[in-house]
């Protein structure tokens, strides 16, 4: 079931990789600063078309559809769709996006990959077999760091689409952070910021506020390379709908709970 998505995936990013006159395909959707582009749609047009090709009962849920079908999450199996992570950067030519596909079986993902086509990176896990990134010299196992949080380097997410409601939080927590760690990082892909942890380049990452698609993938990915993902009150995370992320290697994210500041 899942051999093909990594093929589709690239055959997708071909979409991202022959973008030109981006800022002439902009939309704004609901949000500060959430936007969408023509090549968003295209991406995510191009897989729900393939995925429906080959699995016709499988549902789909993609961050660009007018109406998804959250309550299938629980009975069905589901792929959940990010087209383009990190839009903003995509819009930017700064070359930090990806393409992420979660599936879910009864609710549970079972099998998540993440691609980012400017480097050519493959971030692949299923569940119960590990994690793994395919890169162009050969498929390698990933796990995350076992840095304390002293010796970390941090991430997080700014939560743009609610800068108003969220903005001043979140700084807090990273300028927390930031005190209690080597640095901190904002790179503007929830997705790759999950695989970065699960590669052990990064300790911990954190957002106030992500949506399934940011998520669904990363999550496996995390968790198979021996991290862990909660929301910030160490509940699970959810996806049928936003939710905090706090994400890290065990002595980090254990650090940051205890601390109070999540």
């Amino acid at each position: 079931m899942y051999e093909f998505i990594p093929e589709l995936m690239r055959e997708a990013a071909k979409i991202m990789l022959s973008a030109h006159d981006i800022d002439n395909s902009i939309d704004s959707k609901s949000g500060d600063a959430n936007f969408v582009t023509a090549y968003d749609v295209a991406v995510q047009n191009f897989l729900y078309k393939e995925i429906g090709a080959r699995l016709p009962d499988a549902v789909i849920i993609g961050e660009e559809a007018d109406d998804n079908p959250m309550d299938a999450l629980t009975t069905k199996v589901c792929f959940i769709i990010d087209p383009i992570d990190g839009t903003t950067n995509f819009i930017h030519n700064y070359r930090f996006s990806a393409i992420s596909v979660g599936i879910t079986d009864g609710g549970r993902v079972v099998y998540g990959a993440v691609y980012n086509p400017y480097m050519n990176l493959l971030y692949f896990a299923e569940r119960g077999r590990g994690a793994f990134v395919e890169t162009p010299s050969g498929t390698l196992p990933i796990h995350v760091s076992d840095r304390d949080l002293p010796n970390a380097l941090a991430a997080f997410g700014t939560s743009p689409y609610y800068r108003e409601e969220l903005g001043d939080i979140t700084f807090e927590r990273a300028k927390w952070l930031f005190r209690n760690t080597r640095d901190i990082r904002r790179c503007g892909s929830a997705a790759l910021d999950l695989c970065t942890v699960a590669s052990g380049a990064v300790d911990i990452f954190f957002e106030y506020r992500l949506s399934p698609w940011d998520f669904a993938a990363g999550s496996l990915i995390i968790e198979e390379a021996g991290g862990v993902i909660t929301q910030f009150d160490g509940s699970p995370i959810t996806l049928d709908k936003p939710c905090s992320i706090l994400a890290g290697n065990n002595p980090c994210h254990t650090s940051a709970r205890e601390s109070g500041m999540f």
